[in-house]
């Protein structure tokens, strides 16, 4: 697969597990689609974190991931997404899709207690992290996939 298409891939498989989650999230919240359209149409913030994870601690950084992760898309309405995956020749290779409602929205996830604990307890198991921040180029679209899930 050619190096240029794989962030592309990347957000495409993000957005339909995202989208699989909020079907299996209905039945607790109904999401509306004026409030999704409201998340597409302003200020949101979306970004790849690449992390390569120091072999040894690979077990018990997924966990802390896991567990923060499901915590912020739970608690934090302006949250849409914190999708962790990993590449799969290079499981310590870490991704995550991460799409808030705002800029200020992701300030806010950065001072949670969930947050502060998952940066704390893996900062000596990251090896390198890179944040790429990325730009929606079709909304529309986007808005289509989230239009599914309901």
């Amino acid at each position: 697969m050619r190096k240029g298409i794989l962030p592309y891939l990347t957000i495409t498989l993000a957005l339909i597990a995202i989208s699989l989650n909020l079907r299996a999230q209905k039945r607790d919240v109904e999401v509306s689609k004026p409030a999704i359209k409201m998340h597409l149409n302003n200020d949101m913030l979306v970004r790849i974190a690449e992390i390569e994870v120091i072999p040894e601690y690979l077990e018990a950084y997924k966990e802390i991931l896991k567990t923060g992760a499901e915590t912020s898309v739970k608690l934090e309405p302006g949250v849409i997404s914190i999708f962790p995956m990993f590449i799969n020749e290079k499981p310590n290779q870490i991704r995550i899709l991460e799409i808030y409602a705002s800029k200020a929205a992701y300030e806010s996830h950065l001072k949670t207690p969930h947050f502060l604990h998952y940066k704390t307890e893996t900062l000596k198991m990251i090896k390198s992290l890179k944040l790429v921040d990325m730009t929606v180029l079709d909304k529309e679209t986007m808005l289509e996939i989230f239009k599914k899930s309901q």
